[in-house]
């Protein structure tokens, strides 16, 4: 699965679009990462823990965009994005989007 943030891939064309495809992940950080992260806002520096968080969500979101696009018959998402949302101070979503195509070599 090709997957890219660009509208168009050098050398195919796009031959089927298939629509929007995503994948979302919400996750909760655990008391210990909040205090944590409390702490270090005293003194700054990276959060260490929540940047962690924050990596194995956008995976997860990836990994649920590529099984929805494969699903869709897709060999490629062109234009993917991500976006993060804070809920309830505590949880965030991370969905990752895009639109599946089928792609043709020239």
């Amino acid at each position: 699965m090709l997957i890219t943030t660009t509208n168009d891939v050098p050398g195919h064309r796009v031959e089927v679009v298939l629509g929007e495809v995503f994948g979302l992940t919400v996750r909760s950080r655990h008391a210990g990462a909040q205090i944590g992260a409390a702490m270090k806002s005293l003194t700054g520096g990276e959060l260490k823990g929540l940047t962690k968080n924050l990596e194995e969500s956008r995976q997860e979101a990836l990994g649920r965009l590529t099984a929805a696009a494969e699903a869709a018959g897709a060999d490629a998402v062109l234009a993917m994005r991500f976006d993060t949302t804070e809920m309830g101070g505590t949880w965030s979503e991370v969905c990752a989007y895009g639109t599946a195509c089928r792609l043709a070599r020239l």
